[in-house]
């Protein structure tokens, strides 16, 4: 599947690493824009319509996570992956509460970030493994715990 991809990081070094890794393993995808912070970032989305925005958390005048949480109050609705050297504990709600579909450690960009894209694009999220999209209707399967007593095993 072609992508349109933005990345949004205030380190040109790591835009440019970015650019290479996804070349290499994702050649039909594009990477359609760069942005240094947060309020380019949404600048960009509106002008371009990425299919996806690759987000670090820390930059100037405004964060990931803020301009992922402005995105979606603005009703922009494509899928953003958070991509941070950040790891807490919290990370994940984070990530959640800005409306973000995921996230990738850049620690483990090389050997995640292509299975991140592709998760996130096909619908599912991504919390450092990926996750499948919820059933549609809220069916979700029983995770109680079976009990099986008085059977016998046939030989």
């Amino acid at each position: 599947m072609a992508a349109r991809i933005l990345i949004v990081d205030d380190h040109e070094v790591l835009r440019e690493g970015l650019k290479s890794l996804l070349a290499k393993s994702r050649p039909e995808w594009e990477i359609c824009g760069e942005a240094t912070d947060g309020e380019q970032a949404i600048q960009l989305v509106q002008e371009l319509k990425p299919d996806i925005v690759i987000l670090d958390i820390s930059m100037p005048r405004m964060s990931g996570l803020e301009a992922s949480s402005r995105m979606r109050k603005m009703g922009i609705n494509i899928p953003f992956l958070i991509f941070t050297t950040h790891h807490s504990g919290r990370l994940e709600t984070e990530v959640r509460q800005a409306g973000a579909q995921g996230y990738v450690l850049k620690s483990q960009a090389a050997h995640k970030l292509v299975q991140a894209i592709d998760t996130v694009l096909a619908g599912g999220t991504f919390f450092g493994s990926p996750q499948k999209p919820e059933p549609a209707g809220g069916d979700k399967p029983n995770s109680g715990v079976l009990f099986c007593s008085g059977f016998t095993l046939a030989t």
